[in-house]
Order: structure tokens, then C-alpha cells, then sequence
């Protein structure tokens, strides 16, 4: 089953919530769908250096709600708040594209106090360091080590590809501690992120077990 089904879906309303909450009836649906997949495309783009962790997107009448989670706050804010101005500039602009009646933008930043215990940066970490071709085994090592520190119950990483450049493509599992997948109380992040190395890319997957809260 972990293998299977997305162990943040598998979660939503016990102990996980949706990345984007909103109501929209048919015609609007899918346009909304794409709008939050390009909005966020651009975010984690334009913000990798501020470590952006999750976008949260809020709809509701004439009304945008997005919170952004960053390791980095000082990077996203600017100097005298400059640097948040011009973000909500853009997605403000983004979002107006085509559309006659106006909406108001509420941008919000949360910073994320425990970045070993992350999923999704803890896999970009990884890959980052699988381009500047490290050797994986090390890489991936001292990744678990920095999350078991911090106090995770368990880490689980998966390399999938033609890892350190061999011809033919396979996995690698590393895991250590604790991870009970099919356990519903337990808060479980998971992350997927690729790798573009020099032999094609390399999938990094990460779970991270942390303490239940239920």
C-alpha cells in the first residue's frame, strides 16, 4: 500500500489537510485546477532559493488566500518588504489575466522551524547534491542522519534511475527508523522531486515520519 497511494492523500482529514481549498462549479473547475498547478510551477521556481516548501491557495468570492511556507522568509520579504510587493504584483497579475472584475490578493508568509523534518526540502537538498554529482550513498546518509536528529520517528529515501551514471537503471531503499505507512495516526510527509543528471534524471523520493498527533 505505501508503495501505491500517496501517503499525504492517504491522511487527508486525520491528520493532513488539502493544499488548495475551494469550491467551483464545472466551468470553473478545471480552469482553477490549472491556475493553482502554474501558480505554484512559478513559485517554486522563482523561490528555490528561499527554500519554498508548500503553497496553500484559498478561494472564495473576488478573493485569493495564499500562504507560502519557506525556510528562508528574509529572501521572499526584501529589503523593507520590497520583495514581497513585487510578488503579490505578479500573481495578482496572474490571476486578473483576462478577467474584467478585480481580486483581491491576501499573501502570507509562514516560515518552516524544522527544515530536517520536510519532505520536500530534504529531497531537493538530495537532489541538488546528486547534480553536482556527489557520491549517493553519503549524500543520502547524511540526509537520514540530519532528519533522525531532529527527533523523526523513522526516513525513508528511494533513489530510482541511472544512478552515479550506471548504464542500466534501478533503486535504492534506505530507511531508518520507524515507518508504519499503512498506520492512519501516523503524521507521515512524503515528497517526490527529479534529479536531472548529466545520464538523464534520477526520481528522489522521501518519506519522513514524524510524532503522531493523534
Amino acid at each position: 500500500m505505501g508503495q501505491k497511494v500517496n501517503p499525504i492523500g492517504f491522511r487527508l482529514s486525520v491528520n493532513s489537510s488539502w493544499r488548495s481549498k475551494w469550491f467551483a462549479h464545472d466551468k470553473d473547475y478545471k480552469k482553477f485546477v490549472e491556475e493553482d498547478y502554474r501558480l505554484r510551477e512559478y513559485l517554486f521556481e522563482k523561490l528555490k532559493f528561499a527554500r519554498l516548501a508548500r503553497v496553500d491557495i484559498g478561494r472564495s468570492i473576488n478573493k485569493v488566500d495564499i500562504m507560502l511556507h519557506v525556510g528562508r522568509p528574509g529572501v521572499v520579504i526584501g529589503r523593507g518588504g520590497a520583495g514581497l510587493e513585487e510578488l503579490k504584483k505578479f500573481i495578482t497579475k496572474f490571476l486578473t489575466k483576462g478577467k474584467k472584475s478585480k481580486i483581491k490578493i491576501e499573501l502570507k508568509i509562514e516560515p518552516v522551524k524544522e527544515q530536517d523534518l520536510n519532505a520536500y526540502l530534504v529531497g531537493q537538498s538530495i537532489a541538488a547534491q546528486l547534480i553536482k554529482r556527489l557520491p549517493h550513498r553519503r549524500v543520502v546518509n547524511h540526509a537520514i542522519e540530519r532528519v533522525m536528529n531532529v527527533g523523526a520517528k523513522g526516513v525513508r529515501v528511494m533513489l530510482s534511475g541511472r544512478i552515479a551514471g550506471a548504464e542500466i537503471s534501478r533503486s535504492e531503499k534506505y530507511q531508518k527508523g520507524s515507518m508504519p505507512l499503512s498506520t492512519l495516526r501516523e503524521e507521515i510527509d512524503y515528497a517526490c522531486t527529479p534529479a536531472l543528471t548529466k545520464s538523464g534524471y534520477v526520481g528522489v523520493k522521501v518519506w519522513i515520519c514524524k510524532k503522531s498527533k493523534v
